[in-house]
């Protein structure tokens, strides 16, 4: 990991609007990665469809024709073996990975989420910072572990939380941040610039004080 072009594995369950920020971000020369094949477990993942658009394998790989979880994550982990693949990219994928797939690939997965971890982690993050009514939520990009939503975070971005916002109106402000900040942890993987110590991740960039602060400041 982090050579010259870090080869991708993106697995899918849905629309995949995280993997064509991903493949927007390559094309347009701003992260030194592949997209080696796109993995759904979904048949009518429109994620596949955006994927063969752009000339990069698609495939489905259906849950249903292994008789256990840890079948079918090793039929995907073979096919992401075959490719070469260096970094597993989790963007909307809806199963949770069993501790044999994080072991066969471990540091080698990263997810985003829809929340500032470790808060709200799970389903509906945007949902649960309404109903908590916190001010400030956001989204985290992670490793994986063997717990959900709980592995060493790589980088992390701030929205505020509105009165009126819904479950909807949240989730529509945090995923813009969510396909910048997503390219960017790849970016910073593919450059070598990110380290793992314990369950810190230690990223090297320029240090810059900065705040988010909702409702804004008046003195």
């Amino acid at each position: 990991m982090g050579g010259k072009v870090l080869k991708l594995g993106v697995l899918i369950s849905g629309r995949g609007s995280n993997l064509q920020s991903i493949i927007d971000h390559i094309e347009a020369g701003k992260i030194p990665a592949e997209i080696k094949v796109v993995v759904s477990d979904k048949k009518e993942a429109y994620g596949l469809e955006r994927a063969r658009r752009h000339s990069i394998e698609a495939l489905f790989i259906d849950p249903n024709s292994f008789s256990t979880r840890e079948e079918f994550e090793k039929a995907v982990g073979d096919e992401l073996e075959k490719r070469e693949v260096e970094l597993i990219c989790l963007a909307g994928f809806m199963r949770i990975l069993s501790p044999y797939f994080v072991n066969r690939f471990r540091n080698r997965i990263i997810n985003i989420h829809p929340a500032l971890l470790p808060s709200f982690p799970g389903l509906h993050g945007q949902k649960q910072a309404v109903d908590y009514g916190v001010k400030i939520s956001g989204c985290t990009v992670h490793f994986v572990n063997e717990d959900v939503d709980a592995g060493p975070i790589i980088i992390q971005a701030a929205v505020p939380v509105f009165d009126d916002d819904d479950e909807d109106s949240l989730a529509a402000r945090i995923l813009k941040y969510e396909h910048k900040i997503y390219p960017m942890a790849i970016k910073l993987i593919a450059e070598g610039r990110v380290k793992i110590e314990g369950r810190k991740v230690i990223v090297k960039a320029e240090k810059k004080e900065w705040a988010v602060v909702n409702p804004p400041l008046e003195i």
